[in-house]
């Protein structure tokens, strides 16, 4: 039976405790808040009184806290009480230096780290469907993955210590970007005079069936392609349906005065970022 630690009970910290404590594993829990404690108690976890005690009863320790100072803070606490070969799971999201330093102040204490952050949100932490992008080395990886299987339906390798946080930086890049396009997107059809929650609704259908922005991710690198490359003909394709939509997107902005300044730079870049080579317009 592996024992976990949990710390950090909020919006997705709690659900993830849950998944945790639905199963035989022994489970500590803290949180400066009283009553997510004791829903976890009610769900057969054991309450710990500090960081420290939840650290010095675990095996692998999962830190769901706010931000960087929270994290390096309950980091401290652990390892004063932490046992030599104790892993730390960073499920925060945090600054893209902050699991080296991390690392290197554990590795004092014989404890490994791995940086954790997760993708799906609180929906995904109540199903047990969320992304988990680790980095760290190969032990550390392999001592808490069996952990963070009971709490997310992927998890990702990324690499060593803080590939886990770049890469959830650069997926939550394309999030919140796509977030401002849609933006842009509702003011279009406001000024058309759309429904703004059937487009919602439009959205969420169409790219449930063709997978969003992910549709596209599936070269290993980002550098322009060979025309005798597979994917050549078919992100051309991509490009010249979405320079046209762009164009007749823009046009309707034009005349509705809308302004739509991601819409342009898309129309600017979309083929160069696909990895495709300037196209001359008449």
């Amino acid at each position: 039976m592996t024992r976990v630690g949990f710390v950090g009970l909020g919006n997705i910290g709690r659900p993830m405790a849950l998944r945790l404590a639905s199963g035989a594993d022994d489970l500590h829990v803290h949180d400066v808040a009283p009553e997510p404690v004791a829903e976890l108690v009610a769900a057969g976890a054991t309450a710990a009184g500090s960081v420290a005690q939840a650290a010095a009863e675990s095996d692998v320790l999962c830190v769901m806290v706010r931000d960087d100072d929270q994290v390096r803070e309950v980091l401290d606490e652990a390892l004063g009480a932490a046992h030599p070969g104790l892993v730390v799971a960073v499920h925060s999201t945090v600054s893209p230096s902050a699991p080296h330093r991390l690392e290197a102040a554990a590795a004092r204490h014989d404890v490994l780290v791995v940086d954790a952050p997760v993708s799906g949100g609180a929906m995904g932490a109540a199903d047990g469907t969320l992304a988990i992008l680790v980095g760290g080395s190969g032990p550390a990886y392999a001592a808490a993955r069996p952990v963070l299987e009971r709490m997310g339906s992927l998890v990702v390798h990324a690499g060593p210590i803080g590939a886990g946080t770049r890469m959830k930086l650069a997926r939550n890049l394309m999030h919140f970007v796509a977030f401002t396009a849609a933006t842009e997107a509702q003011r279009l059809a406001e000024a058309s005079g759309l429904d703004l929650r059937t487009l919602g609704k439009v959205v969420r259908h169409t790219d449930a069936v063709t997978g969003g922005p992910g549709a596209i991710m599936h070269r290993d690198t980002a550098a322009p392609i060979p025309e005798d490359d597979f994917w050549f003909g078919v992100l051309d394709h991509v490009r010249a349906l979405g320079e046209k939509d762009l164009r007749f997107a823009t046009d309707l902005a034009d005349q509705l005065g809308v302004d739509v300044p991601l819409a342009r730079l898309a129309l600017d870049r979309l083929g160069p970022g696909l990895g495709l080579p300037p196209q001359e317009h008449s």
